[in-house]
């Protein structure tokens, strides 16, 4: 069977190794616009801030023999009825079966003054794009992001950290609108402005205006600002152009069935260019289980294979800064008896009331009834919630629970118990009684939190790696069957080479299996 699959970044790669790895007959050809090896794009920004060098982002996969790689060859257009692909040197190269792992583009705005692109503005999204920016922040004072999503705050955090006077502009009224509720974004702009980055919200963008020295950004209340670099991070768009092209049905990506078919059963779409169940995803969790599906499908290793999508948590990679967030908690706090809430303005060690007392306090609305620790419960729709906030600290956490259930979760800010709410969130598990000891990553009135720390105490269906989903029953039984090193376990395991937020707790799995079961002396 020959399989052409189109776009060698981190979806496409991966289905190269999942097809390799399934052994067989079969001839497997990727075709790479950028002329770069596979890298993992989810650490381009610790690139940008310094934590690593250009080779530590080249992703591990080794495609393997029967894998052809043609790396700086874009595909041009698909001739579905000669199931063919037109490469941008004029050959043609045919396929029994092909994928779309054509990922996003960056997004930039249509503002007077960016098209063509000035020197000194760089959009942030592919390996060159980061070159060019390093290459700019060498002699850089100051720098723009545009943009307070999640990509533009790891960026500017990242130039931050290289000694750069920072400023992120957000047209938004609080960064990180689509995870975060406007208290988190507010904690989340202070922390930053501690860690260098200043922030000017609720304001668009009107123009752009760059000459052989400063870039200036025009706003729409009259303000223009300058640096010495731009840098655009103004969302991504998939890239959907052969699709479009070849008269696939496309809608924002390329539309697919659980099986990761197009309208055209010969060819199939995974990552960021895809949109299953009528949703984009854009993290690199779905898309490699996505590759995972379509390998057991085309391969037969498993013919009732579907892609079913899992919660999606988001992780902020940024030095200084622990965030994740999940489900749907942006909107209002729930008041006047709709759920539970314990708000804390945050006091050393504990919630602080004008009262004094370290409790919260929630007075009780129609149709709620107040319960010790100022709990509201509504009793109609059986939803709970909690929050805390200390912006003092740099904290803030927010909980939404339905039917002992979490639905949604903000947790900004150091909180022991990060781990264990997005396990919570990830399985559907029931919460502990004590909620608050998620809420505060301790137990409520001080003391230890009820999640377990130690990796002994850890369930091992416990996910360890989000990305990879890799249990901790997988690395344990790794580590028996003859990995000693953290190293070990994810060139086994695959463990750690996604976004990485999970290699301190490899390394406290790693050290725990060390101690308890040692190697044998021989």
């Amino acid at each position: 069977m020959s399989i052409v699959i189109v776009g060698h970044g981190m979806a496409g790669a991966r289905l190269a190794a999942e097809l390799h790895a399934r052994g067989d007959d079969r001839k497997v050809t990727v075709f790479g616009a950028e002329p770069h090896r596979a890298y993992n794009r989810i650490m381009l920004s610790t690139l940008l801030a310094g934590k690593i060098d250009e080779p530590d982002v080249e992703l591990t996969e080794l495609a393997g023999q029967g894998v052809d790689v043609r790396n700086g060859l874009p595909v041009s257009g698909i001739d579905r009825a000669a199931r063919e692909v037109c490469t941008a040197d004029g050959d043609r190269f045919g396929y029994e079966h092909l994928v779309l792992a054509t990922g996003a583009r960056a997004v930039v705005p249509p503002l007077p003054g960016l098209d063509p692109l000035p020197d000194r503005v760089v959009p942030f999204r592919t390996l060159d794009d980061c070159r060019r920016i390093l290459a700019a922040a060498r002699h850089a004072r100051d720098v723009l992001v545009l943009g307070g999503g999640l990509l533009g705050l790891e960026a500017a955090r990242g130039l931050a950290a290289r000694g750069l006077a920072v400023t992120v502009v957000h047209p938004h009224p609080h960064l990180m609108e689509r995870q975060l509720d406007p208290t988190a974004g507010a904690v989340l702009a202070g922390t930053l402005e501690a860690l260098g980055v200043r922030t000017a919200l609720a304001v668009p963008a009107v123009g752009v205006t760059a000459d052989a020295d400063r870039v200036r950004l025009d706003l729409a209340d009259g303000r223009s600002l300058s640096a010495d670099l731009l840098v655009l991070s103004c969302g991504v768009r998939p890239d959907t152009a052969l699709a479009t092209a070849a008269g696939l049905r496309v809608a924002r990506g390329v539309v697919v069935d659980d099986r990761l078919r197009s309208s055209d059963p010969a060819i199939s779409a995974i990552g960021d260019c895809a949109q299953p169940d009528g949703a984009l995803t854009g993290l690199v969790a779905p898309a490699w289980a996505q590759a995972r599906v379509v390998a057991d499908l085309l391969t037969g290793a498993d013919p009732a294979a579907r892609y079913r999508p899992r919660p999606v948590v988001t992780r902020l990679k940024a030095a200084g800064i622990d965030l994740a967030a999940m489900g749907d908690v942006t909107g209002p706090t729930l008041t006047g008896g709709t759920g539970v809430t314990s708000t804390t303005p945050g006091g050393p060690g504990g919630a602080t009331t004008p009262g004094g007392t370290g409790d919260a306090t929630t007075p009780g609305g129609d149709g709620g009834a107040t319960t010790p620790g100022g709990t509201v419960k509504d009793d109609h729709d059986g939803v709970e919630e909690l929050t805390f906030t200390d912006p003092a600290r740099g904290t803030y956490a927010r909980l939404r629970i339905r039917g002992d259930r979490l639905t949604g979760a903000i947790l900004l800010g150091e909180n022991p118990a990060v781990g264990t709410v997005v396990q919570l969130f990830d399985r559907g598990a029931p919460v502990p009684a004590d909620r608050r000891s998620l809420l505060l990553g301790r137990a409520y009135g001080g003391g230890a939190a009820t999640p377990a720390t130690s990796p002994a105490l850890m369930p091992d269906a416990t996910t360890v790696c989000q990305c990879n989903d890799v249990s901790k029953g997988a690395l344990v039984a790794c580590w028996r069957s003859g990995a000693r090193t953290g190293d070990e376990l994810s060139a086994t395991t695959r463990a750690g080479t996604g976004c990485g937020g999970c290699r301190d707790a490899l390394a406290g799995i790693v050290d725990w299996l060390a101690q308890s079961d040692p190697a044998p002396i021989r």
